[in-house]
């Protein structure tokens, strides 16, 4: 056990360089980044998401900026029998892009790449109490995914030690309407 305790620890210190290696949109623009966005795609090594990745279906995800450049996240997943709403926050790490998320264990999210118009890829890493994650979505602004874009995300896959076998791209979804079959977390 002794032996083993090193190289784990020198395995998760890789991880958390190579996440320090993932870039963020230059210049990003939180005004044209704001809105509503689709989650077409995503990709983790999360135990939780592996579980659950072919239950999933695309989701809503609607951005808001407070006036202290802080995220707000509403999340509207639509799952096979219900529809599942989730409201995440990420605080500003001081370089716009980039933020800080403390709702689920402590999170590092980044906008990596963004058109602002049609698409943009997201990358965060997460650590539990349970694990260390890393993951990245690819979300676009209408729900349909153009075959060359999804083509481009899949190349990301191993440049952030992943495999094929943790993709996940989601089947469009009706919206999901309030009232009946809502839960929130």
């Amino acid at each position: 056990m002794t032996a083993v305790l090193p190289s784990l620890a020198l395995a998760l210190l890789c991880l958390l360089w190579a996440g320090a290696e993932v870039p963020v949109q230059p210049g990003f623009n939180s005004e044209k980044f704001a809105g509503t966005w689709h989650v077409v795609a995503a990709f983790s090594n999360c135990s939780s998401f592996l579980k659950m990745k072919d239950l999933m279906m695309s989701s809503i995800t609607t951005i808001s900026f407070t006036p202290e450049g802080d995220v707000v996240m509403n999340i509207i997943w639509s799952l096979p029998d219900r529809c599942q709403k989730i409201e995440l926050f990420y605080h500003q790490n001081g370089q716009a892009g980039r933020y800080m998320g403390t709702s689920q264990g402590k999170s590092d999210m980044r906008v990596m790449e963004t058109d602002y118009s049609s698409y943009a890829i997201t990358y965060e890493i997460l650590r539990s109490e349970e694990e260390f994650s890393v993951g990245m979505q690819l979300l676009t602004r209408e729900q349909d995914v153009s075959p060359q874009l999804l083509e481009k995300f899949e190349e990301l896959i191993p440049t952030v030690g992943l495999t094929k076998d943790m993709l996940a791209v989601f089947p469009k979804t009706g919206e999901c309407q309030e009232g009946a079959g809502w839960h929130a977390r």
